[in-house]
């Protein structure tokens, strides 16, 4: 008998791509925000990330408003990597923006008007409303289909049962299309929403958990319902002022969240907007959620922007704003004045500063293994230990990005475990920072435009021209 091969099949419905930061699952912090050596993806730092989850602690309280914080460190010290563990700490529901220094000059829009539109992104609206639905266990479902086609529309009962009554109801064309395309069935829970008739399956009865002898994973079982059929349930949406802008600035405002191109929105309709959310919070309808505005790169923002956030922070509801640096005493842009950071006093005046550490070799070691386990890659020990020599001497990045080439060219040789020989023959391969410098100072005469001090290389050059 001839032996059948499957072939392997790969889940298509989720692509996940492994990113710089995609092993970070949070601050790695305890309940006393203590922080543990190496935890939810963090290592090192320890400071600096017991720092980081107090800012945490103090947008879940949504106490205080307008704060801003500035992590500040050499290049590779992982700034940017605490702040996606502060977005991954505080959960879903608190909005949390990111957004490049550089990114403001290259938009289609004012300057000002990009931060404005960053800040309402990170501020989330909780809203609360009271809907009439019907809740119950699906006893039957009942379709009249007329005999002639075209005749009639299509009529039918549906019969809701819960612990305590049963009800039947009469069913239009509408409704038997909703259920037809929810696939309800006898036996499954539903809930019906009575102002828009959106139709929700929220899962199988637990008493007809043996109709079938095999299901399916995604099968859901839940209790029949207790109570009246008819209820009324408090339903709670999580939007951003910035989509709520968006809606209300031009006709089919919604379609611009998807496509992105919102373009300028007027300080009227901000204003109209402002005014109606807290009238619901006076009614209790809706909630603020403060949430965080993250900026890299910020020493590319220039004097008009910094005088814009000096402003946007004083406002009631402003985010927590999060910003990051690698820069030392350099040049306001925009300006002929220096600064620590890039930043102008007055307003360095009011962040709270997290300074992080370069990295110690066991962290780098830490780091490494967490970064081989995310990228499917086994190394041997003498291969990590080299890596870890490079990452200390030359750069952390350097390092990281030789780990899945060193796994190429171990695959190129049909070996399983990434040796020492592989990492040195990439290593030879791909040039870091130090030793591409020493080779342009080398050969700088032989490269366009370059800057030789005079005396230098012209002779070289007037022979290039005759030749």
């Amino acid at each position: 008998m001839a032996e059948i091969k499957l072939s392997e099949m790969r889940d298509l419905t989720r692509i996940e791509r492994i990113g710089a930061h995609s092993h970070i699952r949070g601050l790695g912090l305890d309940s006393a925000l203590e922080a543990r050596s190496s935890s939810e993806g963090m290592v090192g730092q320890t400071s600096a990330r017991k720092a980081a989850g107090v800012i945490v602690k103090m947008v879940q309280e949504g106490k205080i408003a307008g704060r801003a914080v500035l992590l500040a460190g050499q290049p590779g010290t992982g700034k940017t990597a605490i702040a996606m563990g502060m977005a991954k700490s505080l959960g879903q529901e608190t909005p949390f923006a990111m957004l490049a220094g550089s990114e403001l000059f290259s938009l289609e829009m004012s300057k000002t008007e990009a931060l404005m539109q960053a800040f309402r992104k990170s501020i989330g609206v909780r809203i609360k409303e009271e809907t009439e639905v019907i809740e119950g266990e699906v006893v039957e479902i009942q379709i009249d289909r007329p005999a002639v086609a075209g005749a009639a529309s299509k009529t039918g009962k549906l019969t809701l049962k819960t612990t305590e009554m049963e009800t039947v109801y009469d069913l239009g064309a509408k409704m038997i299309e909703a259920l037809g395309k929810e696939k309800v069935q006898s036996g499954d829970v539903i809930a019906i929403d009575k102002e828009s008739g959106k139709i929700t399956k929220l899962g199988r009865s637990f008493s007809r958990s043996r109709d079938y002898d095999a299901m399916g994973p995604q099968t859901k079982f839940v209790q029949c319902p207790d109570g009246e059929l008819q209820k009324r349930k408090e339903v709670v949406h999580c939007v951003t002022l910035h989509e709520i802008d968006v809606i209300n600035s031009r006709t089919q405002g919604f379609l611009a969240l998807f496509t992105g191109d919102t373009g300028e929105i007027r300080a009227e309709v901000r204003d109209q907007i402002d005014t109606k959310v807290a009238e619901w919070r006076e009614e209790g309808k809706a909630e603020i959620i403060p949430g965080v505005l993250f900026i890299d790169e910020v020493h590319m923002l220039d004097i008009e922007c910094f005088s814009f956030l000096n402003r946007a922070l004083e406002n009631d509801m402003a985010p927590i704003l999060v910003v990051a640096t690698n820069r030392g005493i350099t040049s306001i842009r925009g300006t002929n004045y220096r600064s620590p950071h890039g930043i102008p006093i007055d307003f360095l005046d009011r962040l709270l500063i997290i300074s992080t550490q370069p990295y110690t070799w066991d962290d780098i070691r830490k780091i490494l293994d967490i970064r081989c386990q995310e990228e499917d890659v086994e190394m041997s020990e003498e291969a990590k230990v080299f890596l870890t020599k490079v990452g200390e001497d030359i750069s952390l990045r350097y390092a990281i990005n030789l780990i899945t080439s060193s796994a190429l060219a171990c695959l190129k040789r049909k070996g399983t475990i990434v040796e020492l020989e592989d990492v040195k023959r990439v290593y030879e391969l791909f040039y870091d920072v130090k030793r591409s410098t020493q080779y342009l100072m080398e050969y700088q005469n032989q490269y366009m435009f370059s800057e030789v001090p005079a005396g230098e290389g012209y002779e070289d050059d007037a022979n290039a021209m005759v030749l």
